[in-house]
């Protein structure tokens, strides 16, 4: 959705607003990745948050893309210099949002996606509650997700089973979240957010160009 004001009235001239951190969250291999690639793809007013990591990339990750891959040392600098919104240590690597990027696309009217966990979905909540969209994305069921880890063929099987093992914990977290999605349909699922989306953009709250709008039209502009 474009960012302009309202200019002089013109006909199909967007009223200004301020954008909003959309925020996927889920238990590995619930399709939250999946989904936010097709969010991309299919709504160009969304760009994704790239995040910092210090893990290693996987295959076909790029840098600056997927991740900006970063030493230990670098990371700590980052949360020293509190240039995180978020950060949190996940399976053993540290992950974190950069925050200048984040608020300049926000000021400027850009929705920014997140695929992040819990931890970092909590942090966000206190620093910009009031830009924050949260969905968490649900399993249909235990052995779906399983299945789902084992086809990705990302992980060797005893990060497999990690991941399960923390599922249970992740999925107790989805009460803190302002939608919930059970995910037995990529198509579906992602009509959802959409839906979500289109409707959060109009939330008044964010259309901050709708008091001049207003304004103008009452004095039949």
């Amino acid at each position: 959705m474009s960012s302009r004001g309202v200019g002089n009235g013109t006909v199909g001239e967007a009223i200004q607003r301020r954008g909003l951190m959309l925020v996927l969250s889920s238990p590995s291999g619930a399709g939250k990745t999946t989904i936010s690639r097709h969010l991309l793809a299919e709504d160009r007013g969304l760009s994704m948050s790239v995040s910092v990591t210090t893990r290693p990339p996987r295959p076909g990750e790029q840098e600056g893309i997927d991740y900006h891959f970063v030493d230990r040392t670098r990371f700590a600098a980052m949360i020293e210099s509190q240039q995180l919104l978020e950060y949190a240590t996940v399976f053993g690597n540290a992950y974190g949002t950069p925050k200048a990027s984040v608020e300049a696309a926000l000021a400027a009217g850009r929705d920014v996606l997140f695929d992040i966990d819990w931890q970092g979905t909590q942090q966000l909540k206190e620093r910009a509650r009031d830009d924050l969209v949260s969905i968490f994305v649900l399993p249909p069921s235990t052995p779906e997700l399983e299945r789902r880890l084992h086809q990705r063929a990302q992980d060797p099987e005893a990060v497999v089973a990690a991941r399960m093992a923390k599922a249970a914990d992740e999925i107790s977290h989805w009460p803190e979240y302002d939608y919930v999605i059970v995910n037995r349909d990529v198509a579906e699922s992602i009509a959802a957010v959409l839906a979500i989306l289109k409707a959060e953009r109009l939330r008044r709250s964010r259309q901050t160009g709708l008091v001049d709008f207003v304004k103008r039209l009452r004095e039949g502009g």
